[in-house]
């Protein structure tokens, strides 16, 4: 039976920090200031450009180029590389300022978050969703600073207040509701839409539907059946009218680490060596989660924009940056080094709660790795991280720098 579009009061808010990486910068230094602004993973030709200030989204320069091409551009560009503690401390204070208000906080991002206001004191108190929405834009520039805005989106479910988050960029603040979901659809098209990337839309438009408007309208049985082939479109019915589908946490599916190499090599001793900074990196995200593995995805990325990709399952379950070492580079044999590498990225999956390793009464070997890798993470969490390190990974404290992940964030 189809259903209605929720009438569910508008509870939930969503709230982006505008350009977050650039802007960030741009506070901390008055001189550039309402100047096109772009933030680079390297400053050199190549470097690929990862944000981007307002003022030069407008001359074009967007996520994606590389600094050679802003340049051709624009000559003028400012090219800085990311900041990482900067923007960390910017994503605390941020989050300071949402918690004054409920508890109920979920950090989508670096510079995302989702806020359920349900039974919050704010609400209690008789403040509106606006009258809250305007107090945060108030309290973000005294904590971050008077040049830094946001986006607010006001919705029913996570999915609308996204969108509505998008819709009147720089310094917006929108509401979706029953009320008016219609008409703000009408307004859009399927890429604008939050998750519906050319892929989907391509997979909507072979099912004959080619605008928000006929995604909403729908039936249930054509989404699930023909469109998405399963449990999926279920929840695009239900996040299209407003249900909360996205409140609920299904757990992590993944950890992984990715590097663009800034000398390009086809030697597999360079290669091995980057494999275990990023494999340390994976298993203290892991380690510190809790979790072990059950599996590994390599990718290799080389010249000419060719990439390959191994998954496999391990023999036991993976918790040591050895192991995942190890289990990295018996993959990466396995994969065709004719032309330089350029990108390396290391992933583990299948994640379970640490309590479910099972080790062998006679494998000591096994047991020893778990303890030396306790061992040094408590070395690290207290002196700094690699201060204990592999010797594969000597004199690397340099490479593979710390970057700001575009995911959700823990």
């Amino acid at each position: 039976m189809d259903m209605e579009i929720s009438k569910k009061e508008a509870l939930t808010m969503h709230v982006d920090l505008n350009s977050c990486f650039a802007i960030i910068e741009q506070q901390a230094n008055p001189l550039i200031r309402n100047k096109p602004v772009v933030i680079a993973a390297y400053d050199t030709p190549r470097g690929m450009i990862i944000a981007s200030s307002y003022e030069a989204k407008a001359l074009g320069l967007a996520l994606g180029l590389s600094v050679a091409d802003a340049r051709k551009i624009y000559p003028g560009v400012i090219v800085m590389m990311p900041d990482p503690e900067k923007y960390f401390d910017a994503n605390r204070r941020f989050s300071k300022v949402l918690n004054k208000y409920t508890n109920n906080v979920v950090a989508k991002s670096v510079d995302e978050f989702a806020i359920d206001f349900e039974g919050s004191p704010a609400i209690r108190a008789g403040m509106t969703m606006e009258e809250i929405g305007m107090k945060i834009k108030e309290d973000v520039k005294k904590e971050l600073g008077s040049y830094v805005t946001i986006n607010v989106g006001i919705a029913p479910n996570r999915f609308l207040a996204k969108l509505a988050a998008g819709l009147n960029k720089p310094d917006g603040m929108d509401r979706i509701d029953h009320t008016n979901l219609r008409e703000i659809l009408s307004r859009l098209s399927l890429i604008d839409l939050p998750g519906i990337n050319y892929r989907y839309q391509a997979r909507l438009n072979l099912n004959g539907i080619y605008t928000p408007l006929q995604f909403l309208d729908s039936d249930l049985d054509k989404l699930k059946k023909q469109v998405f082939g399963g449990i999926v479109g279920y929840y695009w019915y239900l996040r299209l009218r407003g249900y909360p589908i996205d409140q609920i946490d299904f757990g992590r599916k993944t950890i992984g680490q990715q590097y663009a190499l800034g000398q390009r090599t086809m030697d597999i001793n360079e290669i091995s060596k980057l494999v275990m900074k990023l494999s340390e990196k994976v298993g203290r995200r892991l380690r510190s989660a809790n979790l072990t593995a059950g599996g590994i995805y390599i990718t290799l990325g080389f010249e000419g924009y060719k990439f390959f990709g191994h998954r496999q399952k391990t023999k036991e379950r993976i918790f040591a940056t050895q192991q995942i070492h190890f289990s990295a580079m018996k993959a990466i044999r396995l994969i065709d080094i004719s032309s330089k590498v350029t990108n390396i990225s290391v992933t583990v999956y299948d994640l379970k709660d640490l309590k479910y390793r099972q080790i062998s009464l006679f494998n000591s070997f096994e047991a020893d790795l778990y303890s030396i890798a306790d061992a040094s993470d408590e070395v690290n969490d207290r002196y700094g991280e690699f201060t204990l390190t592999p010797a594969l990974m000597a004199n690397m404290q340099d490479v593979i720098i710390k970057r700001v992940a575009f995911g959700k964030i823990e």
